[in-house]
């Protein structure tokens, strides 16, 4: 699996830590990140990146900033994202399980790098489980082109 993995500079450690990790595991990565000295807008990586995705070029993508709130916002403003930030194993499941988050986000100020890759780990070997939640993530593409389309009509 290609994986894309993004961040600004108050990730980067975080970032280099993850991308040895998925290397070490088999998964071909894409780095969209800052460099270790460089600042960059995360506003500009996550949109990258969830473009990428979006498009088709990466199933999964990995974001990261200081809080990961940031990049969650900025990603899920791409249509056809679904990003959600995740500082615990629960969550890292259930986005991918319930919602089939395609990309999860992460702050290296709010968890450390063992629990980043534990989560990346239980992320990447979750699939969607349908069920119940599939009527509700039907839902939010549905809601999201219904947006567009309203938007378009404006124009």
């Amino acid at each position: 699996m290609r994986i894309a993995i993004g961040c600004d500079e108050a990730a980067y450690h975080l970032k280099m830590i993850l991308k040895e990790h998925l290397v070490m595991h088999g998964y071909e990565v894409d780095d969209y990140g800052a460099d270790q000295e460089e600042t960059v807008l995360y506003p500009d990586v996550a949109y990258k990146v969830a473009d990428q995705v979006a498009a088709g070029e990466y199933e999964r993508a990995i974001l990261l900033c200081g809080t990961g709130i940031g990049m969650s916002i900025c990603a899920n403003k791409v249509p056809g994202i679904r990003a959600a930030v995740c500082h615990d194993p629960y969550s890292a499941e259930r986005a991918r399980k319930s919602n089939d988050v395609q990309i999860i986000c992460m702050g290296e100020r709010v968890i450390g790098a063992e629990l980043a890759k534990l989560l990346v780990d239980i992320w990447l070997d979750c699939n969607f489980a349908g069920g119940g939640s599939a009527p509700k993530v039907k839902r939010i593409s549905e809601l999201e082109r219904e947006h567009i389309r309203a938007f378009r009509e404006q124009v």
